[in-house]
């Protein structure tokens, strides 16, 4: 592909709607669209402080590529911790960290060049973060991250709309965990990262499933 873009964020968690995560209904094509649900509700989530479990955390960006057709990477490998008390979202702390090499398309081509210094600069800013400023519930299993997400060497503010996928042991690990999925909108060019705007689109959707495993 030649003009592509990226963009990312972290963290976990991200904005406009939830990400859907969807599979055709037994109707068949065309019947209506189902989301994904993990195990577990809101109250089997465990107050303490969480890792990232970086082997099931992945953040997905998205963007028009010419107007004609969607196109998407992933970043993975992150770390960071997240503190909660489900009594009280609104103390909650979160940092995460990706590492901007991790990233890879369909194309090797494609994924060096984002890593070059004409997208990412992944030699000169090797890694993504988000740190949260605040988190809002919206609902029983619901909230809004605000932020910062510092990426490309810019720091910008970043809101993503989060909702949680499951909460349960995980039976392997033996470690209480839970999952996050996240969406948030940016613009790249607001980081640096304006390579091909507008044939490959500004706007960048970035959707996170996050994984943590209580410590």
């Amino acid at each position: 592909m030649r003009p592509s873009c990226i963009s990312l964020a972290l963290a976990t968690a991200a904005a406009l709607t939830a990400p859907v995560i969807a599979q055709p209904s037994a109707g068949g094509p065309g019947g209506r669209m189902e989301m994904l649900h993990g195990s577990g509700t809101p109250a089997d989530v465990k107050a303490g402080t969480y890792a990232v479990e970086p082997a099931h955390t992945q953040v997905t960006f998205s963007v028009s590529h010419m107007g004609i057709s969607p196109f998407a990477g992933t970043f993975a490998g992150g770390s960071g911790t997240m503190t909660l008390d489900p009594k009280n979202l609104a103390a909650t702390k979160l940092s995460v960290t990706i590492p901007v090499t991790s990233i890879q398309t369909t194309s090797d081509k494609l994924t060096e060049e984002l890593r070059s210094a004409d997208w990412l600069d992944a030699a000169k800013f090797p890694t993504a973060t988000f740190v949260a400023s605040s988190v809002t519930p919206r609902g029983p299993d619901a909230a809004t991250i605000e932020g910062t997400l510092t990426l490309h060497g810019v720091s910008k503010p970043v809101t993503i709309m989060a909702r949680l996928f499951g909460a349960a042991q995980n039976p392997m690990s033996k470690k209480d965990s839970i999952g996050f999925l996240g969406r948030a909108l940016i613009k790249r060019s607001d980081f640096g990262v304006a390579k091909y705007v507008p044939m490959v689109s500004d706007e960048t959707v970035l959707v996170i499933n996050a994984a943590f495993e209580k410590q």
